[in-house]
């Protein structure tokens, strides 16, 4: 059976059709349409499935998405996604399967991040695969045995909203000093801006900081010890057969080096059996993932 995945993310849409050995058949991505309201972001989600299923010439086929936040089980009205304003308390589960006339399943995005890297991906073969996206923010997804594994209030995985300093402010959720204040990409600018009044992205830090500018050298220093906390909290939650590092943080090769080097300092006597690798789908994981979590 054909797999259709949808990934709506903070400015755009993509989708995705699979065939049944997962292989792409075909692929499309347009803005997602929010500048204009809700029901044109549902309009371009339609789009984008019809224009799918034209493809796979309307045969059978189960359907997902993936996108920020979660669908309250209790009300069914989207939580937490703080980058798709227009969408935020809406019923979208129940209006995508009147708008498309199809069931579809919605997880959060980093769970689809980390099921397709789990099941497709760098975590392919192994049976509990943790996946960490440190990008804007920080969040992550548990996979065992090739399923999601979301919690009670789907919530499970969202380590980047744990507390690393109670005596630091609250983040946009009111977690004090919370991971994704110290680790994520914003994290490292505001680091930055906070110890030296200065704006600059984290790109130009991670440069400068290969260069040897003290500044810069510092705030990256900092990040690693950070990393390594942070990364050791993790894995004696989880314990884990391997971590897939996912968002453009994970781009900074010293991660694998120096970071897993601070993360050794902070485990259990001192000892990381855990691999930490980087993604194999890059920012195309999330819509791989949703197509492999949908429903017919």
């Amino acid at each position: 059976m054909y797999k259709i995945g949808i990934d709506l993310g903070g400015t755009k849409v993509e989708g995705i059709a699979l065939d049944h050995d997962n292989k792409e058949v075909y692929r499309r991505r347009m803005p997602n349409g929010k500048e204009r309201g809700y029901e044109a972001v549902l309009e371009n989600v339609k789009s984008i499935y019809d224009d799918l299923v034209e493809h796979i010439n309307g045969e059978p086929h189960k359907l997902g998405m993936g996108m920020p936040g979660s669908v309250s089980r209790k009300t069914g009205r989207v939580v937490g996604c703080q980058n798709i304003p227009c969408v935020k308390n809406q019923p979208i589960l129940d209006d995508l399967i009147r708008t498309l006339g199809h069931n579809i399943s919605i997880e959060n995005d980093a769970n689809c991040f980390a099921l397709a890297e789990a099941v497709i991906g760098a975590g392919k073969g192994h049976e509990v695969v943790f996946g960490v996206i440190l990008g804007t923010g920080c969040g992550g997804g548990l996979v065992i045995d090739g399923k999601v594994i979301g919690g009670k209030r789907d919530a499970l995985g969202e380590w980047g909203h744990s507390t690393m300093n109670f005596n630091d402010g609250p983040d946009w959720h009111g977690t004090k000093g919370a991971v994704e204040a110290y680790i994520s990409g914003s994290g490292i600018q505001a680091r930055y801006k906070e110890m030296y009044n200065e704006e600059t992205t984290t790109a130009d830090i991670v440069y400068n900081y290969r260069n040897g500018a003290e500044k810069s050298v510092l705030i990256m220093d900092q990040f690693f010890e950070n990393f390594g906390v942070a990364m050791a909290n993790l894995i004696k939650f989880f314990d884990p057969d391997l971590i897939v590092m996912g968002g453009g943080v994970s781009n900074v090769d010293e991660i694998y080096t120096i970071g897993l080097e601070r993360v050794r300092k902070n485990c259990l006597n001192k000892e990381l059996y855990t691999p930490i690798v980087k993604n194999e789908f890059g920012d195309s994981a999330g819509v791989f993932g949703a197509a492999l979590c949908g429903v017919e």
